[in-house]
């Protein structure tokens, strides 16, 4: 009886420090994708204007980064929402499950990948397997795997632009590199070699890092669209969302014949698109005010519906 006791005293203490520590932030904390970054800061912004809450606070860390930071733990050190532009991974859930969590999985809309440069160039054209050729460490040739020789686009394809392959993509954390690799490298790989999922991901993921072709950025957006505006020679990969917005800048490629539009994403002829979501850490719910709240808007028609405030900047609404 003494032990059950003891044992009760601590659930209650655990459940009494984590609403104590909860309570000493009165803000949503939110982090994660920088796709969704822009349509996430939105709804915090009307959230903050049309309600007694504050304005959540909101740092586009990468869906990788985020989820990290969300499955560390419970309490006001740790965020309440964690953007993603891709699924939640097993081992993350994994790691959310060991410390206590439950995340809870929203669906908000759908983006698509684009290759895109600068508007005072032509728009390129590419197929998948050219991307793959450009990028890839190992390349096939005559029927064997070799070191990638390519050095201009136009080595993969004479139809190709004539200029030296310099692509900047995301870093390892970020989920739209995570679709660039699963939607186009893993793709050639599993269509155009017949390789298992097993060989794909072994193969098929990583990028070259021989001679600067492939260039690494970081999570700002904005920061890539720059340097696209100063060389027209370079090419970037991001989510159609961002291309909209900055679509007096950049154009962004047709992939296989199709151009990426807001019509051609929504129904999947552009054959490189990735749903987005937001997960929510259910034992934050009644401790952090404002959660459901958030949430409610975010999930509203006035937000993600097909005349929604979201549609207009580039998601594409939930089917």
């Amino acid at each position: 009886m003494k032990t059950r006791l003891l044992t009760v005293f601590a659930v209650v203490l655990f459940s009494m420090g984590v609403a104590n520590s909860a309570l000493a932030r009165e803000q949503i904390s939110i982090v994660g994708s920088s796709t969704v970054f822009p349509f996430a800061t939105t709804v915090a912004e009307k959230f903050g204007q049309q309600s007694d809450f504050k304005t959540p606070v909101i740092e586009s860390t990468g869906s990788g980064g985020g989820l990290k930071m969300f499955c560390k733990g419970i309490g006001t050190k740790h965020p309440d929402i964690t953007n993603a532009s891709r699924a939640i991974k097993s081992k993350e859930a994994a790691q959310c499950a060991e410390n206590g969590i439950e995340p809870i999985e929203y669906l908000v809309g759908y983006d698509g990948i684009t290759i895109s440069n600068s508007r005072q160039s032509p728009r390129a054209s590419f197929t998948k397997l050219d991307i793959f050729n450009a990028v890839a460490v190992d390349v096939m040739i005559d029927g064997k795997w070799v070191p990638n020789p390519y050095k201009k686009w136009s080595d993969i394809r004479a139809e190709l632009p004539d200029l030296k392959i310099d692509l900047m993509i995301p870093p390892t954390t970020s989920g739209t590199r995570d679709a660039f690799v699963e939607l186009i490298l893993h793709k050639v790989c599993k269509k155009e070699y017949g390789m298992s999922k097993k060989e794909y991901k072994a193969k098929c993921t990583a990028v070259r890092t021989d001679g600067n072709y492939v260039v690494p950025m970081g999570e700002n957006d904005n920061l890539l669209i720059e340097k696209l505006g100063k060389d027209e020679r370079r090419f970037g990969v991001f989510g159609f969302s961002f291309l909209d917005q900055n679509s007096d800048k950049v154009h962004g490629a047709l992939i296989d014949g199709v151009e990426p539009t807001f019509e051609t994403i929504a129904d999947g002829s552009y054959g490189v698109s990735r749903p987005l979501y937001f997960y929510v850490k259910k034992q934050h719910i009644g401790v952090v005010p404002g959660i459901e709240e958030y949430v409610d808007l975010f999930m509203s028609d006035q937000m993600i519906g097909a005349n929604g405030t979201l549609a207009e900047q580039g998601l594409i609404p939930p089917k």
